[in-house]
């Protein structure tokens, strides 16, 4: 196929590799498969190793809340169209909302008892399920749905520690993004027309992320006028291997909506009550968008610690079945994820339907192989690689990074 004519939709790689469906009694929201599960959980193992690494607490709130709590924020007034919400049918003097972004719920945990000035910074992160009302007509496979999962994390802190923290959030997003082959753009997004908080608040907030991007020594272009209500951001964005743009890691400074309209306070050295600044920060997004994000840019060929079946080990004949099933547990017990094909078609029609699954190494067992306990690999967008012992096979097996 031509170059420019390669990738295809995500939705056409999702049937193909058997990833995920969707359905009209669930508008805009997945249904995940047992092999799309799998890069599910590697996204989300891989952000836990993140927020361990990084010192982040987890934490996990109600989906469905009181309104009163959006009411408290400001997003009953600004957001409200996007939101889900109903009569309690029990009491109808209780409105209920499915709850759209995790940032209100986060200062209960904060305000569930004092908080000195050595506590902090405290990094809640919470890989948390959020429903937005999407208008019907803008839904558009993964990239644009009402049911979110989120790698959030809400990063309480003091004034003075504010750059700090920013800056460690902006290299994990660097390097998560360089892991995976991505060139970051970076952009500062400041001060809408409709905005919370006076324009002094506003002003040290876009400072410090200014700050923090200029020492850690990264470019960035002005974003004017498109910072959240609440407060400005820094937007993480990349291109893709068809040159399309995404914005997707976020770190915003918030000074007003969760510490003014939620009361936060830590006490200081003095013994005195001070305000928190709050950073709310998501590397990748929502785990949606990224998925069909990477199944584009790659075009379905995943990175090996990504790709829901690592390995297949395909058997020429009946004869070396016992040596296949010996091979592919042998993976098994090193962790890697592999199928045995073991079906009654020609070897060729194995190697194609592999190949579509964008499987990254294949493994042909025949009665060559099996006398000399060996494996005939091929690897994916490279062909025949030869023979080999099992062990140096699983030495050339890719780490994450």
């Amino acid at each position: 196929m031509a170059e420019d004519n390669k990738h295809r939709d995500h939705r056409d790689l999702g049937r193909e590799m058997d990833l995920f469906s969707f359905h009209e009694i669930a508008p805009g929201a997945p249904f995940w498969h047992p092999k799309g599960m799998i890069i599910f959980r590697e996204l989300e193992k891989y952000a836990r190793e993140i927020n361990d690494r990084e010192g982040y607490d987890e934490i996990s709130t109600p989906i469905m809340v009181k309104k009163d709590v959006f009411e408290q924020s400001g997003h009953w007034e600004h957001y409200r169209d996007n939101m889900f919400w109903f009569k309690n049918p029990v009491d109808e003097n209780e409105t209920l909302v499915v709850k759209p972004m995790n940032c209100p719920e986060s200062t209960y945990i904060y305000n569930s008892k004092i908080r000195s000035y050595k506590d902090l910074p405290l990094r809640f992160a919470e890989l948390g399920r959020l429903h937005r009302n999407e208008l019907s007509g803008t839904l558009g496979g993964m990239f644009r749905v009402r049911q979110i999962t989120m790698d959030d994390a809400h990063i309480f802190i003091r004034p003075d520690q504010a750059e700090e923290e920013i800056v460690k959030v902006l290299k994990v997003i660097a390097d998560f993004y360089k892991m995976l082959g991505f060139e970051s753009e970076f952009y500062l997004a400041t001060k809408p027309e409709k905005a919370l908080g006076t324009k002094e608040e506003w002003a040290v907030a876009e400072k410090a992320l200014k700050d923090a991007l200029e020492n850690s020594k990264i470019k960035y272009k002005i974003a004017d006028a498109e910072g959240a209500f609440y407060g400005p951001k820094i937007e993480a964005h990349i291109k893709d291997s068809q040159g399309r743009d995404w914005q997707l890691g976020t770190v915003q400074l918030d000074l007003v909506m969760l510490p003014d309209k939620f009361e936060l306070a830590y006490i200081d050295e003095n013994g005195n009550k001070q305000k928190p600044f709050v950073i709310h920060r998501a590397v990748f997004g929502s785990f949606e968008r990224f998925t069909g994000i990477l199944l584009e840019h790659f075009d379905g060929a995943l990175p090996f610690w990504l790709s829901p079946t690592q390995v297949a080990v395909l058997a020429i004949n009946d004869k070396v079945l016992d040596y296949a099933n010996q091979i592919a547990g042998e993976l098994k017990e090193k962790n890697i994820r592999v199928e045995l094909d073991s079906r009654n078609e020609t070897i060729g029609k194995k190697i194609r339907e592999a190949e579509t699954q964008r499987i990254p190494y294949l493994l042909i067992i025949g009665e060559k192989e099996a006398a000399g306990n060996m494996i005939a690999v091929r690897e994916r967008g490279k062909g025949d690689l030869g023979s080999m012992v099992l062990e140096d096979f699983i030495k050339k097996c890719p780490p994450k990074s």
